[in-house]
């Protein structure tokens, strides 16, 4: 009898972690968020190509490449050298994994739904897995290894690890969590924080010498194709739009003070357009 109990509401716990709740939006918000993510997954994936082209034939970008890293030898401080080192370890495929990992397990237990935690975890795992095929596909050398402040790194570079694990965990956080409530003051903090880690990373690998700047930019592109990605596949799962029904028994409408802002901002809308 007990044990039965414990299993029934174990079950419906399980149940209600996996719902997920669904917003309502206005149809231009949705048209919207599928063009904006088919435009990331395009564009990256036409840009991370034609990187990848120029550094395998050794022409258009490679040029850039080398003057870069004569230019960032050139600006060496030991102070500089130690930041750098900080930010290398930080954003490392040691520390990375852990923090997602904390992040991710943190989130599902103190979140009413997995949904968002969940789409964070697979798409850092597949971002993890498109940067190992690539750099094995593409094999391209590092700078050279005297040029490098911490360590000896023989794998190959294009594209970097830490600069795409960096961008998708920022990029992928900033989106799941300002898209369920945005607002201006949200979207641009989110913003400002991204750009700012994400650039401190590409400028540290290439200030420490593991890699070259394509590697870095591809990085972004690829980036960019995760970030479309989850949009694409988020919008699918959990935006509807004024006369389409909720449905499923692991689907919700969005609850508590953000529906009504959410819906009181459709009816606004409506009217303003009519």
């Amino acid at each position: 009898m007990g044990e039965s109990v414990v299993a029934a509401t174990t079950g419906k716990g399980l149940r209600a972690k996996l719902t997920t709740e669904e917003r309502y939006v206005p149809v231009h918000v949705r048209r919207n968020l599928y063009v904006s993510s088919l435009t990331l997954i395009t564009l990256g994936t036409l840009l991370f190509t034609s990187l990848a082209l120029q550094v395998v034939d050794n022409v258009g970008i490679v040029g850039a490449d080398r003057s870069t890293e004569v230019w960032f030898v050139s600006i060496r401080t030991p102070f500089w050298t130690t930041f750098n080192d900080v930010l290398a370890v930080m954003f490392g495929p040691i520390s990375l994994p852990i923090v997602v990992l904390v992040v991710t397990v943190l989130w599902i237990v103190f979140s009413k739904h997995a949904w968002r935690p969940l789409v964070l975890a697979g798409a850092m795992t597949l971002g993890v897995l498109l940067v190992e095929v690539l750099t094995r596909v593409v094999q391209r050398h590092r700078p050279p290894i005297d040029l490098m402040l911490f360590g000896k790194d023989t794998t190959f570079s294009f594209p970097s690890g830490h600069v795409a694990g960096t961008a998708d965990f920022f990029l992928l956080v900033a989106y799941l969590l300002i898209s369920r409530n945005p607002t201006r003051g949200r979207t641009a903090a989110g913003i400002i924080v991204s750009v700012t880690v994400i650039s401190s990373q590409v400028l540290s690998r290439l200030y420490l010498g593991y890699h070259w700047l394509s590697d870095t930019i591809a990085s972004l592109c690829l980036a960019m194709v995760i970030l479309g990605l989850v949009m694409a596949i988020d919008t699918r799962r959990t935006v509807r739009t004024p006369g389409e029904k909720v449905t499923g028994e692991l689907s919700k409408v969005q609850t508590e003070a953000r529906r009504t802002r959410i819906i009181g901002a459709i009816r606004s809308a409506e009217f303003a357009a009519s």
